[in-house]
């Protein structure tokens, strides 16, 4: 972990813009793997560093973190004032291993569905056991950390705070589990033979019909859609709003490693209150969409004159040429002969 074998905790320092965890109180995952993930770190005994790692993940402490095959990467602000390097390695299985996982996947067809579906079966640590492996770490020497800290504890609050945020990312996307133990979602999904490249094209339907004549006066006139008038009452029906606000980012689960003082979801409810309504008026014809300020024209800046007055009211001080003396010509006097 560090060269430093005695170590005084100090405060750390404040992130701006850091990763924040939509968690801000209680537990820290919502789906039963992530759980299943916190728990693992609970069984570690890793004692008070975890919690002071789960409060380093809340403050936003974590300044950056990318995941990869078999590891993961962060860099983590402590207490000195540069950022602390934080490295977590996993076992990866091997290519014969995942042909075991993929063949006995191939039999449990409930559990092979809801994994294509993008979630996460309950009986997937069954298959593992299966055979004779496991998807979560059992012990602590499963896992290979290292941090540029100078705690002489393995592992540290720094690593504990990136535990905690690959918890809540793991809600989001399950398939990093199987990323961190060696293979992609892509490559799973090719060893169980569902590859969406291998599949077979559909056939083109056949055209089957008579062609019907376009009717001379349209149904709908196109000036009604882009110029904002009033469409027909019944042509829509009745267009209620939705019962539930921001239905579709609920369902999509939070955004990866957000970074704003509020959760993704709170922070984005509110706008989506305030358009929902307009966009179904503008829709409906009943209000004009607001103009946008980008098409506003942009009106020229003036250039000062040159009589301009300063700040003080005063005008600049003008420095005054000396006039040329222009020379004058000497006149020619023509003179009589005599």
């Amino acid at each position: 972990m560090g060269w430093w074998r005695y170590y005084t905790p100090k405060p750390a320092r404040e992130v701006k813009g850091g990763i924040k965890a939509q968690s801000r109180r209680g537990a820290f995952a919502s789906s039963w793997w992530g759980q299943r993930w916190i728990r693992v770190l609970d069984s570690f005994d890793i004692g008070e560093r975890l919690n002071r790692g789960r409060t380093y993940a809340r403050k936003g402490q974590v300044m950056d973190i990318g995941i990869e095959k078999g590891a993961v990467r962060a860099t983590v602000q402590g207490s000195r004032s540069h950022p602390y390097e934080v490295e977590v390695r996993f076992r990866p299985l091997s290519r014969a291993q995942w042909y075991q996982i993929a063949k006995a996947l191939g039999g449990r067809f409930i559990s092979l569905a809801r994994l294509l579906a993008g979630e996460m079966p309950e009986d997937i640590e069954d298959v593992f056991e299966s055979a004779k492996l496991s998807l979560f770490p059992h012990r602590l020497r499963d896992l290979e950390t290292d941090c540029s800290c100078p705690d002489w504890s393995n592992p540290c609050k720094h690593t504990a705070a990136v535990f905690y945020l690959l918890a809540e990312e793991f809600d989001r996307d399950p398939f990093l589990l199987f990323k961190l133990r060696g293979l992609a979602r892509e490559e799973l999904f090719e060893l169980l033979g569902y590859s969406p490249a291998a599949a077979p094209a559909l056939p083109k339907p056949d055209r089957i019909g008579v062609a019907e004549p376009v009717p001379e006066e349209p149904l709908l006139e196109p000036s009604a859609f882009w110029g904002g008038e009033e469409l027909p009452g019944d042509l829509f029906g009745e267009v209620p709003l939705p019962e539930v606000t921001a239905a579709l980012p609920k369902r999509l689960g939070g955004f990866p490693f957000w970074r704003g003082k509020a959760p993704f979801l709170e922070a984005l409810e509110p706008f989506y209150l305030k358009a929902a309504p307009l966009g179904l008026d503008v829709f409906l014809g009943l209000t004009k969409a607001p103009a946008e300020e980008a098409s506003a024209p942009v009106k020229p800046v003036k250039q000062p004159s040159k009589s301009a007055k300063t700040l003080k009211g005063k005008s600049p001080p003008t420095r005054r040429q000396p006039k040329k003396s222009v020379p004058k010509k000497k006149s020619r006097r023509k003179t009589r002969s005599k």
